[in-house]
C-alpha cells in the first residue's frame, strides 16, 4: 500500500473516533438553563421536583428480585468463600443466588454443603431436599437423597442422646 492510501486510512480512522467520541462528549454536558423568556416559578416549592416514589430499579417486596447474572456471580464467591473457608460468608452468597434467581436449584446443592461444614444439620437437609425438588433428575440426585438418609440418621441419633 502507498503511502497515500495509508493517510487516507489514518485520516478515516481519526473521523471515525471523533464522531463516535464527540457525541459522548456532548452529552456528558452540563444540562441547559431554562430559556429567557420562561418567567421564574411562582411558588418556590414548585421549583423543586418531587422525589419519584416509583423506582424501576428497585423490585416490591413481594416480587422476586429476578437478576440471573447476580446469580451465577454470587455462586462463584460462594465457592471463593468455601475454598477459603469462610462457610458464613459462602452461605449468605449461596442464599442470595437463590433469591436472585428463583427455582434454580444449584444455589441449594452448594447452601447444603455450607451447612453441613458449619453443622447445621436440619439446614443442610432442607437445602439438600429444596435441591433434590428443584432438579429431581439431577445426575448427582441419588448421591444428595443418600446424605439426606445421612444427615436424618445423625439427627435421630443427637435426638436419642438428649432424651
Amino acid at each position: 500500500m502507498n503511502l497515500l492510501g495509508r493517510w487516507r486510512i489514518a485520516v478515516l480512522i481519526c473521523a471515525c473516533g471523533l464522531c463516535l467520541g464527540g457525541g459522548s462528549l456532548r452529552a456528558q454536558g452540563p444540562p441547559s438553563s431554562p430559556p429567557d423568556n420562561m418567567p421564574p416559578p411562582k411558588n418556590p416549592d414548585q421549583a423543586k421536583p418531587k422525589p419519584n416514589t416509583d423506582s424501576a430499579l428497585e423490585s416490591a417486596p413481594d416480587q422476586p428480585k429476578w437478576d440471573p447474572l447476580r446469580a451465577e456471580k454470587d455462586l462463584d464467591v460462594g465457592k471463593y468463600y468455601m475454598k477459603k473457608g469462610d462457610i458464613d460468608a459462602a452461605i449468605d452468597r449461596f442464599e442470595d443466588a437463590a433469591e436472585a434467581k428463583p427455582g434454580y436449584a444449584i444455589p441449594f446443592l452448594y447452601l447444603g454443603e455450607a451447612y453441613e461444614k458449619k453443622g447445621k444439620k436440619k439446614q443442610a437437609v432442607k437445602a439438600y431436599q429444596r435441591y433434590v425438588d428443584l432438579y429431581p433428575h439431577a445426575e448427582d440426585g441419588d448421591k444428595v437423597r443418600k446424605k439426606i438418609e445421612k444427615l436424618h440418621a445423625e439427627i435421630d441419633k443427637q435426638k436419642s442422646r438428649r432424651e
